[in-house]
């Protein structure tokens, strides 16, 4: 992981890779977090197994209409494969975005995609 965080942050022209696996997919999300439509290709998130993580906060569950969010865990198997979506986002964005997954308990990893490209992603973790 710290090899591929280091490939990711070595090319300053570069704008980061941001992959989503959830709400950041849903058009009224993307214009809220970053007050446009983003454009991407779908991609795979290899290692990786989907789950979904309770929301323990009566209030936020109401407030988003549901009962748990979805997440990804890491298993290492190259068998392992999350559908999603890749975005070329802006360092500033991704500090918007950030912001926005640090509400549900989202850390940004480094991971691997199918297509052979090292992306961001933003995974639960438990207070």
């Amino acid at each position: 992981m710290i090899e591929l965080a280091s490939k990711l942050l070595d090319d300053p022209d570069a704008m980061p890779l941001l992959f989503s696996y959830g709400t950041l997919q849903r058009d009224d999300i993307q214009i809220s977090t970053f007050g446009r439509l983003l454009s991407g290709q779908r991609d795979e998130l290899v290692g990786y197994a989907p789950v979904l993580v309770k929301i323990e906060d009566p209030e936020l569950a109401a407030r988003l209409g549901k009962s748990h969010h979805n997440d990804v865990t890491f298993n290492g198997n190259d068998d392992s494969r999350v559908t999603g979506m890749a975005f070329e986002i802006t360092d500033a964005e991704l500090a918007s975005v950030d912001g926005y997954e640090a509400e549900f308990f989202y850390e940004r990893v480094v991971a691997q995609l199918a297509s052979g490209r090292e992306t961001w992603v933003y995974c639960h973790v438990p207070r």
